[in-house]
């Protein structure tokens, strides 16, 4: 790697993937260590906490299940000079990882698309770190052959609108100008595409208040049944659930982003819940059933760290689109809610994301409590 301020040399490396009985007690999972050491830090700068920094085990899940429909590369930036590190043919420690980045090639559907999210520690920018891995993941994406990338970043504070505030084409929501990830994006050509909110929600909920929207949703969801299952769902529902998650591609607000619809299958979705009980989470998902017709027609997910059980990660949530107007979305959340409160009484908070022009399920979490944490900008760039 070269550069004008180079001093100390700075390496890029692809992430090997451990390997054995112990993957991630073996020496070849000192990059892994290392991403996780990383954004612990990136995510402290950003939230003033490490709420949603992925675990060793999340990071090297990404890399070796579901390669069939998505193919994960990682990159980190190795500071040689660290008095831990003994020269380039060494195995570096984790703490020498100053820099990472990710590439996710769809392999499926989307086959025109790659994405790339790159991080950079805060003592180490300006020295051309970022630029390195950005090159390295831009090789990897024109050699795949794809023709669009998309990328993200996070801020914790959404600016008023101003000369500092970015605003997409949806005219939904703000993201900071300045935020590294912003000067990163546009200096390589990106346009910001979408913004969404970060949201977060402190638990327990009041039972008054759920009692209240679960009341209020169940009078306007006649002829629907609601289903809440714990770490699996039977095998015959798996197939109505693929439609609702390829229907996430389709349904969900994208802005201008260049993405197709991403197909699941029953064997799709059963991998991802396997995917998730292998790194050790649980999840809780509810389920609205259509009565007359037997189909599942909106569900909500949550998932948590068995071994961090107070934080709590919002995954999808949809209504199918000729089955809103039924508060089912609500239906679904409240159930999710009641459910978690059973099997995780630990949980203090839950963070979800959604697109600034979704009210509709924006308006869902704020009458559920849920307030705003932050931004996030989808950045897009055609090559």
């Amino acid at each position: 790697m070269t550069g004008s301020r180079q001093d100390p040399p700075v390496r890029i490396l692809r992430v090997p993937v451990p390997a054995g009985e112990a993957p991630l007690e073996s020496p070849e999972a000192w990059a892994v260590h290392g991403t996780v050491l990383l954004d612990h830090v990136v995510d402290a700068e950003i939230y003033g906490h490490d709420d949603l920094s992925l675990d060793a085990a999340t990071v090297l899940g990404t890399m070796v299940r579901e390669q069939d429909y998505e193919r994960v590369t990682r990159y980190v930036a190795v500071a040689d000079e660290l008095p831990e590190a003994s020269g380039a043919s060494a195995t570096p420690p984790p703490e020498a990882v100053v820099g990472r980045a990710i590439v996710r090639l769809p392999m499926k559907d989307n086959t025109h698309l790659g994405t790339a999210h790159v991080r950079v520690h805060p003592q180490w920018r300006g020295r051309g770190i970022g630029s390195a891995l950005w090159e390295a993941c831009l090789a990897e994406i024109r050699d795949a052959g794809r023709t669009v990338i998309i990328g993200d970043s996070d801020s914790g504070v959404e600016p008023p609108a101003g000369p500092d505030a970015l605003e997409p084409p949806t005219g939904s929501g703000r993201f900071p100008r300045h935020d590294p990830g912003s000067v990163f994006a546009l200096h390589r050509g990106f346009a910001l595409e979408q913004v969404y909110r970060h949201s977060e929600l402190e638990l327990p909920v009041p039972v008054e208040r759920l009692d209240a929207l679960r009341s209020a949703a169940r009078e306007c969801a006649t002829g629907y049944r609601v289903h809440v299952w714990r770490d699996e769902v039977p095998d015959e529902r798996l197939g109505d659930l693929a439609v609702m998650e390829t229907r996430m591609s389709t349904d969900a607000p994208s802005g201008d982003l260049v993405i197709e619809e991403d197909r699941w299958d029953a064997a799709r979705v059963q991998e991802a819940h396997s995917a998730l009980r292998e790194r050790g989470r649980r999840f809780v998902l509810a389920a609205a059933e259509h009565v007359a017709s037997g189909i599942l027609a909106g569900f909500s997910m949550v998932s948590f760290a068995q071994d961090r059980p107070t934080v709590v990660d919002q995954e999808d949530t949809l209504v199918l689109r000729e089955h809103r107007g039924h508060r089912l979305g609500m239906l679904v959340k409240v159930a999710v809610l009641d459910e978690l409160a059973n099997v995780n009484p630990q949980a203090v908070r839950v963070h979800t994301w959604n697109a600034e022009e979704n009210d509709h399920m924006l308006a869902i979490n704020v009458d559920l409590g849920f307030r705003p944490a932050g931004v996030g900008a989808e950045w897009q760039l055609r090559l």
